[in-house]
């Protein structure tokens, strides 16, 4: 049973996911206070926070059992993400869910600024009908300049380009691929965006190198006249730099939902003097949609941590997630079930582990080294091995790990291939996942096989003779062990042959002893996937 705590508010739909799940108990406490939080955390599997709870280096040293940390909400501001990785837990956000969101409202304060909606506003409120003082600005015919290409920056893009604007971007991560589809210009520098653009708007998260990545140097070198909108994180803008720039009547317009300080001190609250800025309290994602989103896509990702499966918002993993990675699960997943398979066959007294990738997977070395890594130690650690601690635990252990990448296989499109060494042995497993989403292992050794990578799978090595398998069949068969499935390997005709049975129930120790125990058979091993 794992036990998950909950200490901010999030929707219903999310609680009620985790609800049904009968292997997990949720603890919802929305309000807790500090100190009773640090009296608990001990208990539990699963923390969900959103920004109101530090995961912090104290509340890690209490939370024992913390296997996953899921923040409801894309930033992580307030989770010690190097402390989580050291203990190898997880971490897992959800970006996208409020991409639609936060979009829109950096979108409603660029609207709101370049018509001045908010002055006009408050000037009907007092009586006034002054059609003329309002005279506001097209979105039509602006360049558009956006940091940080990512899941809102292309929401934002396709609006503005919609609105007949020409978009232009800045993010180092970004292949210029995806701006090619968005019909969007990806510049090399933040200088030349910040030179070109009748707007700014920020959509990168806050890191150590984005934090006041906006200052001075910038703002000196933008267009008088320019508007600025920040629905990102307020750590990434100088705020006092800002002040003294508004002050020089540097800007058209200012729109701001984030602030380095919430909610704004004395010091940031001097900024909203100026009539040109449109204000809001980090509501972004304050929408009955993306609350239900995000709470709905939290809960799915601590399932999914949890239970040992793929997930696609890892903050910590130790490799980067890109788009694609949804579509190589099945890979992901071929990968860790071999590393599996082969400590579970060869043992685990390797020193040297080689991960080599061939074909189109080959730009995901990184994660299918972390998911092998993970499967390699699962079998033989007693601690809970996970993608973000496998790399660490295996540096423990002195095994020493190569990637390798190649072009297409001989065989296969798409390959992994494995090779574990000591001293005096090699063991080499190697499998793809047919059409991208069936998992197959084939290759043990110098056998081609073909095998499923599930379930409870006899593996026995034995002399290509007749009647081999009827032997172990009828072993099978006395003890009511049903087999699903048979496939066979060998090199040559009447040489040493591969075999690999299916079962559907696992086997006890006497039963495997009995199927050594054939003069034909040289070695069986049960792997249970």
């Amino acid at each position: 049973m794992f036990k998950v705590l909950i200490t901010d508010p999030i929707s219903t739909k999310g609680i009620d996911i985790l609800n049904k799940e009968k292997d997990i108990e949720v603890d919802y406490q929305p309000e807790i206070k500090w100190e009773e939080l640090l009296e608990i955390v001990g208990e539990y599997d699963a923390i969900i926070t959103r920004s109101r709870t530090p995961v912090n280096r104290e509340l890690l040293e209490r939370a024992t059992n913390l296997k996953v940390v899921g923040r409801a909400g894309v930033g992580v501001d307030n989770v010690d993400l190097e402390e989580c990785s050291k203990r190898g837990i997880l971490v897992v956000n959800t970006p996208g869910a409020n991409t639609i969101g936060a979009a829109e409202i950096a979108m409603a304060h660029l609207y709101t600024v370049l018509r001045r909606l908010h002055l006009a506003h408050e000037d009907m409120l007092k009586g006034n009908w002054n059609r003329k003082k309002f005279m506001g600005e097209e979105l039509d015919g602006k360049v558009v300049g956006i940091v940080g290409l990512g899941n809102v920056g292309s929401q934002v893009a396709i609006r503005c380009k919609a609105a007949g604007a020409t978009v232009i971007a800045y993010d180092p991560y970004i292949p210029r691929e995806k701006g090619d589809r968005l019909g969007v210009e990806l510049v090399d520098t933040l200088d030349e965006l910040v030179k070109r653009s009748d707007i700014i708007t920020l959509h990168c998260p806050l890191t150590e190198e984005t934090k006041g990545m906006i200052g001075a140097r910038e703002f000196e070198m933008m267009k008088n006249g320019v508007y600025f909108i920040n629905a990102a994180r307020g750590g990434i803008v100088d705020e006092d730099a800002m002040y003294e720039y508004m002050k020089k009547g540097k800007f058209a317009g200012v729109g701001l939902d984030v602030f380095s300080k919430e909610p704004p001190d004395d010091r940031i609250r001097k900024l909203f003097e100026f009539p040109n800025i449109s204000l809001s309290p980090h509501i972004g994602a304050n929408t009955y949609e993306s609350q239900d989103k995000v709470a709905i896509k939290i809960a799915q990702q601590v399932i999914n941590a949890l239970k040992g499966r793929f997930v696609d918002a890892a903050v910590n993993a130790p490799f980067t997630i890109t788009e694609g990675m949804a579509s190589i699960k099945a890979f992901l997943e071929l990968a860790e079930k071999m590393g599996s398979f082969l400590t579970q066959y060869a043992g685990a007294h390797f020193k040297e582990v080689i991960v080599e990738v061939r074909g189109n997977i080959k730009e995901y070395i990184d994660p299918i080294t972390a998911y092998v890594l993970k499967g390699f130690l699962s079998p033989i650690l007693e601690r809970d091995v996970n993608i973000i601690n496998a790399p660490y635990l295996a540096k423990e252990r002195g095994i020493t790990v190569s990637k390798l990448t190649k072009e297409e296989g001989e065989n296969f499109k798409d390959f992994i291939k494995i090779t574990a060494k000591n001293d005096t042995e090699e063991k080499i497993i190697g499998g793809t996942a047919f059409y991208g989403t069936m998992p197959r292992i084939m290759l043990i050794d110098n056998y081609w096989i073909d095998i499923e990578p599930q379930g409870v799978i006899l593996i026995f090595e034995n002399k290509d003779v007749p009647g081999v398998i009827a032997k172990v069949g009828e072993v099978l068969a006395k003890h009511n062990i049903n087999i699903a499935g048979f496939r066979l390997g060998r090199i040559e005709k009447g040489s040493i042959a591969l075999g690999a049975l299916e079962l559907d129930d696992k086997l006890n120790k006497d039963i495997l002893e009995e199927i050594s125990k054939i003069p034909e058979v040289m070695k069986a091993k049960e792997i249970i996937l």
